[in-house]
């Protein structure tokens, strides 16, 4: 960002700029003002990625451990897998079984891959705390702060940090509770040490002292929204506002600090609320790059969070967010299975570049025009090819056997563009003798 704001292009800006078809001074200047960021630690080799204003819309999956299920090789496996259809970032959220599996499992996903890796690091600071205090709420502020730069110095290149959990909106939950309370782990883990504590958020006290490391490592902060509805009843409350209020401030203060920042938002929110969600954030947070966890736009649909959050993601792309995290068909059931990481990558992915079609037309579309001349031309092994799932369309197309080359099992020989290229191929024979 300080290169930008001085009028240097950088490698990795003009990489992006490559990568997205625009002008390198159109991604300096949307580095100087904080429109565009490039998380890329200065600890570790990764392929530059730009997600801003006028940029292509990108994706997150999630993936890592729990204290009940930890399978080491696994989580790096659904990296792999996360990357291949389509992830543009993964954000390891691992919180056991042991600290040292935590570690371990970051360890090998920032090594094996080499996208833009993120983390929330009060995950291993609360499970330090229980490893050596005795409970997660028993860790003091030197512990959030040493975690953060032990994981800096390791290269991870962005971090879920929830600074805009206060104290004031913590007590102002105590007397107006809501539907679901506190959903955001990380802002439940910083609410309750401050209710025992009765003390200010230590992120948010010593804000310029993350700023500083932030600095010193090049990662980028993704203010983390600790207040995010849980359900659609807590949408956009006081306590989703005010964070975002606090926010805006946190924003300002890392930009003249030449801190690169973007800004996490909701969460569970009807489909009528998505595009003034996004509205309100941009305006108050002055275009920072708005990162979404869906948003899912009905609560009923466990097994199918998936599909929820992908309509929710075409509606807050089209409103502006520049960044959807996927949400797996395990979503509030379960730890996710490789295969509902690759279904919930997949999902978000569709509806990301739903976004970009409606947003930059032939930019986006290309892939969608080879898909299209290939079913003109009833080339099926091409079809295959563009499909965003060639495994499944492969599987799909020939589970009824072998079948005639120019047509599938649903239409057969009543298959509209095989008839009329017959038509077509007939007259033309005519018309020629």
């Amino acid at each position: 960002m300080r290169n930008a704001k001085e009028g240097r292009i950088t490698k990795e800006m003009e990489i992006v700029a490559k990568n997205e078809q625009v002008e390198s001074e159109f991604i300096r200047r949307g580095i100087a003002n904080g429109r565009i960021i490039i998380p890329k630690s200065n600890q570790r080799d990764t392929d530059p990625l730009g997600i801003g204003e006028g940029l292509l819309v990108k994706i997150n999956a999630n993936i890592g451990s729990s204290k009940r299920v930890c399978d080491i090789q696994g989580e790096v496996e659904k990296a792999k897998i996360a990357v291949k259809y389509g992830a543009d970032t993964v954000m390891d959220l691992s919180t056991g079984v042991t600290e040292e599996d935590v570690k371990k499992i970051r360890s090998l996903i920032l090594s094996e891959t080499k996208i833009p890796i993120g983390t929330v690091p009060i995950y291993q600071s609360a499970l330090r705390a229980i490893e050596k205090k005795g409970a997660i709420i028993n860790f003091d502020e030197d512990d959030l702060f040493n975690v953060v730069k032990e994981q800096a110095k390791e290269g991870v290149d962005f971090f879920t940090i929830h600074v805009g959990v206060t104290k004031e909106i913590v007590n102002y939950l105590r007397q107006h509770p809501r539907h679901m309370g506190v959903v955001s782990r990380g802002g439940t883990f910083l609410a309750a040490w401050i209710l025992e504590n009765d003390l200010e958020n230590p992120f948010n006290k010593n804000y310029d002292y993350l700023l500083e490391m932030a600095t010193e490592y090049d990662f980028t902060l993704s203010l983390g929204d600790g207040m995010r509805p849980g359900c659609i009843f807590d949408s956009t409350d006081y306590a989703q506002v005010q964070e975002l209020m606090e926010i805006s401030k946190l924003v300002k203060r890392a930009r003249d600090k030449n801190v690169q920042v973007m800004v996490e938002g909701p969460g569970h929110i009807p489909a009528h609320e998505i595009e003034r969600n996004i509205k309100i954030m941009k305006s108050v947070c002055d275009g920072a790059p708005f990162y979404v966890l869906g948003p899912l736009v009905t609560d009923i649909a466990p097994g199918y969070d998936h599909l929820v959050s992908a309509i929710g993601g075409v509606l807050a792309g089209l409103a502006g967010a520049d960044y959807l995290c996927y949400v797996t068909p395990s979503e509030h059931l379960a730890l996710p299975n490789k295969d509902e990481v690759k279904r919930g990558v997949i999902a978000s992915k569709i509806a990301a570049h739903a976004v970009n079609i409606a947003k930059y037309g032939k930019k986006a579309s290309n892939w969608d025009y080879k898909m299209d001349l290939a079913r003109k031309n009833l080339d099926w092994e091409e079809m295959i090819k563009q499909s965003i799932d060639p495994d499944l369309s492969r599987e799909t197309h020939y589970r009824n056997g072998n079948i005639d080359d120019d047509v599938c099992s649903m239409c057969g020989e009543f298959c509209a563009i095989k008839l009329l290229k017959d038509a077509l191929d007939k007259k033309a024979l005519k018309k020629e003798f």
